[in-house]
């Protein structure tokens, strides 16, 4: 990489600026905030474009889904599997290569704009009076710029759609909200103490009963089913842009007022999809006899572990064909996941959606560097009290591959990967300790919201 000092040099002034911000309690208007994350961006992005390193899957990768789609083909079969998500970006990709925008820009563009929406998404997402200062940290997050201007990795575009579902899923009224405010598992149980098991069945899903109830329309509610249909949508376009957005599901659900804003949510989240994958022979130029081999190929994920975190010690720090330990760490996802939403269910949904991706970043057994920013722009809304040493922690191990090791030929650069992959280990406990273990109930501390409104809850804003 040619420019590695001049990146650095930006990166570390950015992270002392955002601290100092911190400490002298800044907040300057959002448009300064804006304007800061566009003129870093925009550096880098130009300084990564003319650079002589480009990221392999950069251009392996994305590259070749782009050209399919301006030659009419499916980028997915077209680009043998290098792209094996929906079409939605290549899609962008192939007009602005039409557009005659040379590859090295054009594919930054895309994630460059996404991340610079997503600056003040963060301040909304945030709320309160410390937004602007929130905003203006993303801006300078050194993980983010590394992410969308220099390997041009998707995931901002999935972040700017999941983010601004939440923001739209919480509505008006106080930022900060409580999660589950119904204990509906206690209830069906004292229930079945009271009335037997027959007798309360029809009362939980009954005519008339509890399930019933909530489904029937109450004030104002085309309103509240508009904005969870946009919610959903939103969502809907996150998972285009890559498959990992399920996990914002449940926090984007539990900030929703009630049980008929959900279910519209849920519907427009999984039709979105289904629109693109329907639209592949229209848009695409893909056959209707391709489309199984299309979604097999989105579906097939190899397992490749020993990039980070625990993995890279069973492979001496270097990649390997492990299903063993992939399966192994898939399973533990879902079981981490499912007692991170149970631990996190009464507190504010942002909250339990960083837990969710921090417990997630620390059981993996497969992970990219670019994976690392899922979690930033909930964790730099709503810091926790190692919030900032785990965003330090994660963008050093990240620069240090992108800046450091790119400086070295393909035998050096092994060498350094199989120190570096293992070194992720430390990571780890850093990262479980921003989960925001001080804030699993907000419920504890203030008026929760009543089951059905939109009011927010006063509770403690963080850090």
């Amino acid at each position: 990489m040619d420019y590695a000092v001049l990146t650095g040099i930006v990166l570390v002034a950015g992270v002392i600026l955002a601290l100092v911000a911190q400490w002298r309690d800044w907040r300057p208007p959002l448009i300064v905030a804006v304007l800061v994350g566009v003129v870093v961006r925009v550096l880098i992005m130009y300084t990564s474009a003319i650079d002589s390193w480009q990221p392999v899957d950069f251009m392996e990768s994305f590259k070749p889904a782009g050209e399919a789609v301006l030659r009419g083909q499916d980028p997915v079969l077209a680009s043998e599997g290098g792209w094996h998500f929906l079409p939605t970006i290549p899609y962008v990709y192939g007009i602005l290569l039409w557009f005659g925008i040379p590859w090295e820009y054009a594919g930054r563009l895309v994630t460059v704009v996404a991340d610079i929406a997503l600056i003040p998404l963060v301040a909304k997402l945030a709320g309160g009076p410390k937004a602007s200062l929130r905003a203006l940290q993303y801006a300078l997050s050194p993980l983010a710029v590394l992410i969308a201007a220099v390997h041009g990795q998707v995931e901002p575009v999935a972040l700017v759609f999941g983010v601004a579902a939440f923001v739209v899923a919480r509505g008006p009224g106080a930022p900060e909200r409580a999660g589950m405010v119904t204990d509906v598992a206690a209830k069906v149980r004292r229930g079945v103490a009271v009335y037997g098991v027959r007798a309360s069945i029809p009362r939980v899903i009954g005519r008339g009963g509890m399930l019933h109830r909530a489904l029937l329309p109450g004030p104002g509610d085309l309103a509240v089913l508009k904005r969870g249909a946009l919610a959903g949508l939103l969502m809907g376009l996150a998972l285009c842009a890559k498959s990992w957005p399920i996990w914002l599901i449940p926090g984007m659900l539990l900030l929703l007022p009630n049980l008929r804003s959900r279910v519209a949510a849920m519907f427009t989240t999984g039709l979105v999809p289904l629109f693109f994958l329907a639209t592949l022979p229209i848009f695409a130029g893909t056959s209707l006899n391709q489309i199984p081999a299309v979604i097999n190929t989105i579906r097939d994920i190899r397992p490749i572990v020993g990039e980070y975190g625990w993995t890279p010690w069973f492979t001496n720090g270097d990649w390997a064909l492990r299903p063993d330990l992939a399966s192994f760490g898939t399973n533990l996802i879902y079981l981490c996941v499912v007692a991170a939403i149970l631990i996190w269910r009464r507190a504010d949904p942002i909250d339990m959606t960083t837990a969710i991706l921090l417990v997630f970043m620390v059981v993996t057994p497969r992970l990219g560097a670019q994976y690392l920013l899922w979690f930033m722009p909930f964790l730099i809304a709503r810091p926790t009290r190692f919030a900032w040493p785990a965003i330090i922690a994660v963008s050093l191990w990240s620069g240090y591959g992108y800046l450091y090791m790119t400086q070295f030929d393909v035998n050096e650069w092994w060498h350094l990967h199989s120190l570096w992959s293992r070194a992720s280990i430390v990571l780890l406990p850093i990262l479980a300790l921003a989960m925001p273990w001080e804030r699993r109930d907000a419920t504890a501390s203030g008026l929760a919201p009543a089951v059905g409104s939109t009011a927010g809850a006063k509770i403690t804003s963080p850090a």
